[in-house]
């Protein structure tokens, strides 16, 4: 039961993630800022993250536990969104989002060498068919070495804020702990904005655009993420995640009208494959026991 919640949670997450780029066009429409649109989503974010803590009487984290949740706000979301949003601007945009989806590979090795998790046939596969999706969903186009660098910084910064996230979330619930990952970056963020100066949305659709990104696109993807994280560890999880570019590129075709080429289906079947094939196997009757065996 633990083993299928982790995989809804997970699934849930990246349908949720996958909403991102579409209310952020709309936001951007409206006379966002990329700068002031990711202060704000914290913000408020840390906001609503501050009210359930009460509600749930929780305290905050301390110590060791404190400082890594603010690195994985302060340098593993700044760092990664950062490297992601500057790539764009010397890569094509499928090529960068090809290259950060290659973060379930870098998840698969960094969790063999530090968490001494088995690299199982069926994950590789899974890996396989989920890494060639995305190639054929992103549809990638030519780009600069610098493009190309900072879209693999990316995702290997995002890797070890997965690695990181999983000893973590051992210490803490989802809440506590996306409530100080929140506050992390939304100071990182309001000091940069502060910096460049503050775009404020124009009209009311720009802040209900905001409300969006905040709420479906950042509180319930990294909370539902986080917990799932706890359930599922960090390759399942990862590698589940791949079904993000598939809610995107869906997404755009019913609202932004953009054709769905053959090549993109095919993209997003293998995806959907491969998240299939991870999730038959996480389900399996007697898996929980084969990876938690009984302490002798």
């Amino acid at each position: 039961m633990n083993r299928l919640l982790g995989v809804t949670f997970i699934v849930i997450s990246a349908a949720s993630f996958g909403t991102l780029a579409i209310f952020g066009r709309y936001a951007y429409a409206n006379g966002l800022d990329t700068f002031t649109l990711l202060f704000l989503r914290f913000t408020f974010s840390t906001i609503l993250m501050a009210g359930l803590l009460i509600v749930r009487r929780e305290s905050l984290p301390r110590g060791g536990t404190l400082v890594r949740l603010v690195g994985m706000g302060a340098l593993g979301y700044v760092g990664q969104s950062f490297c992601y949003l500057t790539a764009i601007k010397y890569a094509s945009a499928g090529l960068v989002a090809l290259l950060l989806y290659l973060y379930p590979t870098f998840v698969v090795i960094l969790s063999a060498i530090f968490l001494k998790e088995k690299i199982q046939r069926f994950k590789i596969i899974a890996l396989g068919l989920a890494t060639l999706g995305a190639a054929l969903t992103a549809n990638p186009q030519g780009g600069q070495w610098r493009g190309i660098l900072l879209a693999l910084s990316a995702a290997v910064i995002y890797s070890v804020y997965i690695i990181v996230g999983t000893g973590v979330m051992r210490q803490v619930s989802a809440v506590q702990s996306s409530l100080v990952i929140f506050a992390a970056a939304g100071l990182v963020y309001g000091a940069l904005t502060a910096i460049n100066g503050p775009h404020w949305p124009v009209t009311s659709a720009g802040w209900l655009a905001v409300a969006a990104v905040t709420l479906i696109a950042t509180v319930i993807p990294v909370v539902t993420f986080l917990a799932g994280l706890k359930l599922i560890g960090p390759t399942d999880a990862s590698m589940l995640s791949t079904l993000e570019p598939v809610v995107t590129v869906l997404l755009a075709a019913l609202l932004f009208g953009e054709i769905l080429q053959p090549i993109t289906l095919l993209g997003g079947g293998l995806i959907l494959a491969a998240v299939l094939l991870l999730a038959r196997s996480e389900l399996r009757p007697g898996r929980a026991a084969a990876d938690h065996p009984a302490k002798s």
